[in-house]
């Protein structure tokens, strides 16, 4: 008796092979992990002028207004409006703003403190003005702008 050797025939695999594509996939997982943060976060942006409602004026609160100019000096005015073209204050550091803003915020803590920044001023000084207000015990501060 005579045995035949028989042929298994295999079967064609139809399925892909995705291990390869795991591989490529993890790869560029790498590469954007280890690129993202040496990128570029900041752009220059031309912030855009604001269009709002004007805000009801409450007559049992006073309101300081810290003007913030181009050349980065303060000026603060505590009263119902700022006087622009005949601004007559005087300059004051911004230590002497944080100061004469906290007597005023310990004496009438309901005051309404607004800053009015020159588009032109450096946006850190506008920011310092911001953190020195904060510093001062203000807990709100209004943004004044133009409307287009």
């Amino acid at each position: 008796m005579q045995v035949r050797g028989r042929r298994h025939k295999r079967k064609p695999v139809a399925e892909m092979n995705v291990v390869p594509y795991i591989d490529v996939m993890l790869v560029l997982l790498v590469i954007f992990m280890v690129t993202a943060p040496m990128l570029n976060q900041g752009v220059k942006v031309d912030l855009p002028q604001v269009s709002s409602e004007v805000l009801p004026s409450d007559s049992n609160q006073q309101v300081l207004t810290l003007s913030v100019l181009a050349d980065g000096t303060y000026y603060w005015n505590l009263g119902e409006s700022v006087d622009t073209e005949t601004q007559s204050d005087t300059a004051v550091s911004l230590e002497q703003m944080i100061e004469g803003v906290s007597k005023i915020i310990r004496a009438r803590p309901d005051t309404q403190v607004y800053i009015r920044g020159d588009q032109a001023a450096n946006y850190g000084v506008v920011v310092s003005a911001m953190a020195g207000l904060q510093q001062a015990g203000v807990p709100n501060v209004g943004l004044i702008t133009e409307a287009p």
